[in-house]
């Protein structure tokens, strides 16, 4: 995750709600031409937030290396089968009974392991939302399954914070090399390099460059609320 200082503009909150979205939007489109170019083109971007909590970490496991299609479809199935994504049924369900549902042997053992910590209580996903970013990400880190990338994308889609860029994600990288007229395929330090810019709204410009990635594939779906 990398967050930084303000750099004038409106203060960010601590969690970006629908009214901060739009004000991020405004500071990104009179700093960046190229953000403004997408912003003018498509508007402001969806919020796409996510309620905090166990079964979103299920849900960010299961789009590892997968397209969100796959991952929502497997996470539709554990609520089908399991009758919702909680703790007592992941962890009742075992490693077994998980991937008897479609989950790699992997997976299953990632989230097989998630619900245990939270009900042995070595994760309290609600001190994580309610403490420092940085003492809350190093408690996730320790949880097996959840590297950088998945921790960056719970911290800006489910507890919203406005200032963090998820590191090594593919998408974004592809809408970089797209909106900033790139020769290449940005590396993941030449994205850190060009977010760097964007502080303290590099979550508001990462919905912005997902909008235009999604909107080049036809798949775009202007606002919406939680998933």
């Amino acid at each position: 995750m990398r967050t930084g200082s303000p750099r004038g503009g409106v203060q960010p909150p601590r969690r970006l709600t629908l009214a901060t979205l739009g004000a991020g939007a405004r500071h990104l489109a009179g700093s960046d031409p190229d953000l403004a170019a997408v912003l003018d083109r498509l508007g402001e971007p969806p919020l796409w937030g996510r309620n905090p909590g166990f079964p979103t970490l299920v849900r960010i496991i299961l789009e590892q290396q997968v397209s969100l299609t796959a991952a929502r479809t497997l996470y539709l199935r554990l609520v089908r089968h399991l009758g919702g994504v909680t703790p007592e049924a992941v962890h009742a369900a075992e490693v077994g009974g998980l991937r008897d549902f479609g989950l790699t042997r992997q997976k299953a053992s990632y989230c097989h392991g998630l619900a245990a910590r939270v009900l042995d209580g070595r994760l309290d996903l609600a001190a994580v939302a309610r403490g420092p970013d940085d003492e809350g990400r190093r408690v996730l880190l320790e949880v097996p399954g959840l590297g950088s990338w998945s921790i960056d994308i719970y911290y800006l889609m489910a507890l919203r914070r406005p200032d963090v860029w998820p590191q090594g994600d593919l998408a974004l990288a592809a809408a970089l090399h797209d909106v900033k007229h790139l020769g290449a395929t940005p590396t993941r330090e030449e994205q850190e390099t060009i977010a760097a810019a964007w502080a303290p709204w590099r979550s508001v410009a990462a919905r912005v460059l997902w909008a235009h990635y999604l909107d080049a594939r036809g798949q775009y779906r202007p606002r919406s609320g939680i998933e």
